[in-house]
Order: structure tokens, then C-alpha cells, then sequence
């Protein structure tokens, strides 16, 4: 299969790599562009708390020795490779993430390193549920202005099967762009959240992982 990869760099190369393991022909058109933001971290928090990947790269080496929590085993194993040893994958949604985090009750500060307007509602929980708990934007994303030129000729001539979306953020972007040859296409969502972002384009099918995982998304290719 032709498959159109969303998400951002560096998980889009990564993904395509996966793909082409399998058989596949992966297509990068990337709708998000992120960029890291300095922010002002508190300087000994009890434990991090990470929704997404791209928060990795913007987390200062001097937090490895800091509990991190994080949404799933993708954002785990990037967190051990970049020197966080202490971390524990909720290998699930933000639910599980909560309740990940509310069982271990940590004492202290819980710093929650995200994405521009990400992680509100999440930290809101955490703090009802008696967690000390702050939000600091470590990164951008910022919605492409057009699709890449190769993805676009292969979405016109109608050659690609599937699409591959990770987050609902992604999804919004891909949506706006109204992209050509959709119709014939098998959209693959991480989560019902991200499949409900995807409605306002037409799709052969929308098609949800099981479980919010890069295994189970590319079970769906199947």
C-alpha cells in the first residue's frame, strides 16, 4: 500500500521507516511543523509529566534523575534513549495517563512539559485529584501551509490507500488543507478523538487502532 504519514517530524521518518519494513510505500507529508519554546521550568519538580513526544528534545538534562510519566511506550522508549531513565509509560490515552499518575502520588510538583494549549484539561484532573501540578509550553505546533509536492501529485492522481493520523491536532491540519483523493482512502486514527478530527473530509473508510499505539495502527493497514 501507498500510505500518506502525517504526523511531524522526527516520529514522520521513524513511521515511514516501519512502513516500508512491512511492504509499504510510506508517503511523508507532514501537516504539523513543531518548534521548541524556552520555558521558564521549575528548578527541582517531584516529577514530570510528558503527553506527547515532542516534548523529548525541549527537556533540560539536568531533570534525568526526575520521575517522568508519560501517555505511551512510543514517548517512553524516545525519553530512555535521550537519558531519562526513571520513566513509566501509561501505555494508553490521557485517561490512562491520569490514572497512571493519581496511583502513584507523588509528593511535590508535578510538571507537565507540553504543546501550546495541550494537556489543560488533563492538569485540571490532576490538581482535583489533590496533585500539585504545573503546565509549561516546551513546544509549538504550527500547521503547514501546503502539502508537500510529491504527496499532493500522489493524492491527485489518486495512488494513495491509506493515511496515517497520530493526534487530532495533526487531523484539524490535514482537514483544513482539503487535500484531493481522500475519497478513495482509508484514514487510520490513533483514537476516536483523532478519527471524529478527521469528518470533515470524505474517506472510503475511517478505521480506529484498538489501542492507541503505533502496532495497533499499523494493524489497520491490513
Amino acid at each position: 500500500m501507498k500510505v500518506l504519514v502525517t504526523r511531524p517530524e522526527p516520529g514522520a521518518s521513524a513511521t515511514a521507516a516501519k512502513l516500508e519494513a512491512l511492504g509499504h510505500e510510506a508517503i511523508l507529508a507532514p501537516s504539523l511543523t513543531i518548534r521548541p519554546v524556552a520555558a521558564r521550568l521549575p528548578a527541582a519538580p517531584a516529577a514530570l509529566i510528558i503527553t506527547s513526544g515532542q516534548a523529548v528534545p525541549c527537556l533540560p538534562p539536568a531533570f534525568s534523575h526526575v520521575p517522568v510519566f508519560c501517555v505511551g511506550d512510543a514517548t517512553a522508549g524516545r525519553l530512555r534513549a535521550a537519558g531519562f531513565p526513571r520513566v513509566e509509560s501509561a501505555r494508553g490515552d490521557a485517561e490512562d495517563l491520569f490514572r497512571l499518575v493519581t496511583a502513584r502520588k507523588l509528593a511535590g510538583l508535578h510538571v507537565m512539559a507540553v504543546g501550546e494549549r495541550h494537556g489543560i484539561a488533563l492538569a485540571q484532573r490532576l490538581r482535583a485529584a489533590g496533585l500539585t501540578v504545573t503546565r509549561r509550553k516546551v513546544y509549538a505546533a504550527k500547521p503547514v501551509r501546503a502539502i508537500p509536492a510529491q504527496a499532493l501529485a500522489a493524492l491527485a492522481a489518486g495512488e494513495v490507500n491509506a493515511a496515517l493520523f497520530y493526534s487530532a491536532e495533526s487531523a484539524r491540519a490535514f482537514v483544513r488543507l482539503s487535500p484531493p483523493g481522500t475519497q478513495a482512502m482509508i484514514a487510520c486514527a490513533l483514537s476516536s478523538a483523532v478519527a471524529g478530527a478527521l469528518c470533515g473530509l470524505p474517506w472510503a473508510s475511517i478505521r480506529v487502532a484498538v489501542a492507541p499505539s503505533e502496532a495497533d495502527m499499523m494493524a489497520l493497514l491490513a
